[in-house]
């Protein structure tokens, strides 16, 4: 049989593309998205101050900031779990930035949202152009030196199945911390059951993280994808069908938790400042 060579289509230039909608809303949107949130949470997170409202009877926690490990220099809230920080780890800090507890942890539920299936292929698009969009001319770094996420530094992106355990746990102790803010300071001392618009701030937090991460890609293999049936374990099929039902629609979880969280911290962070004063519902 006769064979001929067919020699591969070449690269178009960027942004060239025979498609006349809207390709370049959704990575205009996730750009926007991202990068508000980026700079509200770096911002937040080196103020080291606001992000503990315990006023009016309240005890509202800035998610940006839990779990608290040590109190910020100069601030006693009396929840860190260890309060003031050591000696050698003031030592250590770098001197030209604020003491801030929410850096000893914010790396963790970063991490997990970084190395996210969705959020790759969401931030790829959004900020490298890479790929843009289908059928649209990609940057012209890309060509032969083209190495996907099989080498450094991509390949890193596979510690996304460890970071998983960290949010899990993360999960748990947001909801610990929405437990607390049900639990109110009379002007007497006395505790006494209470709900505010905090509360239910703080509440609807790890409800829409859970709802993310338990529908993540590396979550559903751990539980069913390394089978090839799953029909000789109800338990474990039961599991991977309420993972799949989140999993599809992980990018709308992926939005809401994110945007969530922010608004928490902000929340929070208004009421301690004092700009707004939350509500005491119940």
């Amino acid at each position: 049989m006769a064979q001929v060579d067919l020699p591969l289509p070449q690269l178009s230039p960027l942004g060239q593309t025979a498609r006349r909608d809207r390709w370049w809303l959704p990575s205009l949107l996730v750009f926007l998205g991202f990068s508000a949130f980026i700079v509200y949470s770096t911002w937040a997170a080196f103020q080291a101050e606001h992000f503990w409202l315990a006023e009016g009877g309240a005890h509202y926690l800035s998610p940006f900031y839990s779990p608290l490990i040590f109190d910020p220099v100069g601030v006693s809230t009396g929840h860190a779990w260890f309060g003031q920080p050591p000696g050698w780890l003031l030592s250590l800090w770098p001197p030209f930035l604020v003491f801030s507890p929410a850096l000893l942890i914010l790396w963790a539920p970063g991490g997990f949202r970084f190395t996210c299936y969705y959020y790759r292929g969401a931030y790829y698009k959004a900020f490298w152009a890479d790929p843009i969009s289908c059928t649209v001319g990609e940057p012209g770094f890309r060509g032969k030196n083209y190495r996907g996420e099989r080498k450094l530094p991509l390949i890193l992106q596979n510690v996304h199945r460890y970071f998983l355990y960290l949010a899990i746990a993360f999960i748990f102790i947001l909801a610990y911390d929405a437990i607390i803010s049900y639990t109110w300071t009379n002007p007497d001392g006395t505790k006494s059951f209470g709900i505010g618009v905090g509360t239910i701030v703080l509440t609807l937090n790890p409800v829409f993280l859970g709802l993310y991460t338990f529908g993540c890609h590396s979550l559903r293999h751990l539980i069913g994808g390394r089978r090839n049936a799953l029909s000789g374990s109800p338990s474990r099929k039961k599991a991977y069908d309420c993972v799949s039902c989140l999993n599809s629609r992980h990018m709308l979880w992926a939005w809401i938790s994110l945007f969530w969280v922010g608004f928490t911290d902000f929340y929070v962070r208004m009421c301690s400042m004092g700009v707004i004063a939350d509500w005491r519902l119940f």
